[in-house]
């Protein structure tokens, strides 16, 4: 599923316009997908106690269109709350607030004192603020959104974003959020969107589909499917690669095994661990020494887990090795401060926010900062990138974005890095003609395991190696 941005969305409203659909047409058609979905959810409509919060702008003008489209419905108990002065209403906000006076509803400034004491209203619409809000809500505004707590019992539904989402500020907490054309950057990367935006429901009001820009998307489990169907009856190992992870250095051998297990657990057909100690690998797994391996008839390497102080082995791989390679941890550190430069999506980095930091020279990459720092590195750098952390990021060289959206907080632990490593060079390993398919499935797999995870074990029970317990009901879900 696309995603846009402010601007990018802007950009179609105004193409869809000159297509030949009045800007009137379109708050119309999304005034009335809203009303849609109001109605198959608080059923029977005309008997909710319905207060719609307005702002100025074309958010509230479809707002202004839902209270007159509720009141062809019947809604008796029905209140209109203006976060301006009528006078600075302008264009089709200033027209719909023009049709709903002249229906006999007349909008207020102030949420109604016995409103609030009775606790009678059950759904609040919030139209306040749209997209491209820039710093946090203030005034009248700030006061409205804020006033959406009064009603503890009441379901929120927002249009198009909850008023304040990715302002930095105070924001509405919505049960349901409508939204038109595509999702919006901030349903999925602004603090705090996965509790403020609810259940998302994305309708079309009439800008074709063909206007809609790609680059940035929400990963989907059915875009690797694929990936997962049975495999041939005639099948051996040779059929499914062998990846090589090189780590483990003294004292920390336990991210190298971790690695190497995922890797197979993952379906390579062969794993071999350069480390330090392979007493600690399972037996499944081959070995060779840190200091002494061979890249002959490997087909992916993962480098980095618990590599240590080995760092000078890095630029040595990358420059000798003719297949995929996945760079993590200890790896990353190593190239850091370097004019390195990948070979498109066959090198895989995987930092966490502050391996990206180093890999910049930075102090720190700022939430909002995240969508620019994979898509321009990527590039800039030509790999693909793995910005892990709250809905990871993935990148490649041509600027395409993916967003992520499994994952849980249980899976801020020790290991689960080096485990989503092994997960990604084992799935390169089986199709390495899809890398960037394979390298969005294992994050998205990675995350899932950690969500069933936390489910049956709790956020604080979970390890990293439960995660490869829970990855076989993670790939049963998607085939």
């Amino acid at each position: 599923m696309k995603v846009l941005t402010a601007a990018q969305m802007r950009e179609v409203d105004r193409l869809t316009i000159e297509d030949g659909v009045p800007s009137i047409a379109l708050m119309e058609n999304a005034a009335h997908r809203v009303v849609e979905e109001m109605v198959r959810e608080f059923d029977p409509i005309d008997r909710q106690n319905i207060v719609i919060l307005c702002g100025k702008g074309n958010n509230g003008g479809d707002g202004l269109a839902i209270a007159r489209l509720l009141h062809e419905y019947h809604v008796g108990r029905m209140r209109v709350v203006l976060a301006a002065d009528p006078s600075e209403f302008t264009g089709d906000a200033a027209e719909n607030l023009k049709r709903i006076v002249e229906l006999g509803i007349h909008p207020v400034f102030e949420v109604p004192a016995k409103l609030r004491e009775r606790r009678e209203v059950n759904v609040v619409v919030d139209a306040l603020l749209g997209t491209g809000l820039k710093g946090p809500p203030t005034g009248r505004t700030a006061e409205l959104i804020a006033a959406t707590r009064e009603f503890p019992q009441a379901r929120i539904v927002a249009v198009d974003l909850p008023s304040g989402l990715g302002g930095g500020g105070d924001c509405v907490r919505a049960d349901i959020t409508v939204t038109f054309t595509a999702p919006k950057v901030e349903h999925y990367l602004a603090p705090g969107a996965e509790e403020h935006v609810g259940r998302l429901v994305v309708s079309q009001i009439g800008s074709p589909p063909w206007l809609i820009p790609g680059g940035l998307q929400v990963s989907h489990p059915g875009d690797f499917r694929h990936l997962f169907r049975p495999r041939k009856r005639e099948a051996h190992k040779g059929d499914f690669g062998h990846v090589l992870v090189v780590g483990g250095a003294p004292g920390k051998s336990g991210a190298a095994a971790m690695a190497g297990l995922a890797a197979l657990r993952a379906g390579a057909g062969l794993v071999t661990v350069a480390c330090s100690d392979p007493t600690r690998l399972a037996p499944e797994l081959m070995s060779e020494p840190l200091d002494n391996f061979s890249l002959e008839r490997m087909t992916v390497l993962a480098v980095g887990p618990g590599l240590g102080e080995q760092r000078g082995i890095v630029p040595k791989l990358m420059n000798e090795a003719s297949v995929p390679m996945v760079i993590d941890a200890d790896g990353l550190n190593s190239i850091a401060g370097t004019d390195f430069k990948g070979r498109g999506v066959q090198t895989i980095l995987t930092p966490h926010p502050g391996e990206m930091a180093r890999l910049l020279g930075v102090d720190r990459v700022s939430e909002s900062e995240r969508l620019h720092v994979a898509r321009t590195f990527a590039k800039e750098r030509n790999v693909c990138l793995v910005l892990k952390g709250y809905r990871t990021l993935i990148a490649t060289p041509d600027g395409n974005v993916w967003i992520n959206t499994s994952g849980s907080p249980a899976m801020a632990t020790g290991g689960t890095g080096d485990i989503l490593t092994g997960m990604i060079a084992g799935l390169i390993a089986q199709f390495p003609n899809e890398i960037d398919t394979a390298v969005r499935a294992a994050v998205w797999l990675h995350g899932r395991a950690g969500q069933l995870g936390a489910g049956e074990l709790t956020e604080q029970c979970l390890i990293a190696t439960d995660l490869l317990h829970y990855l076989p009901k993670a790939i049963r879900e998607i085939v």
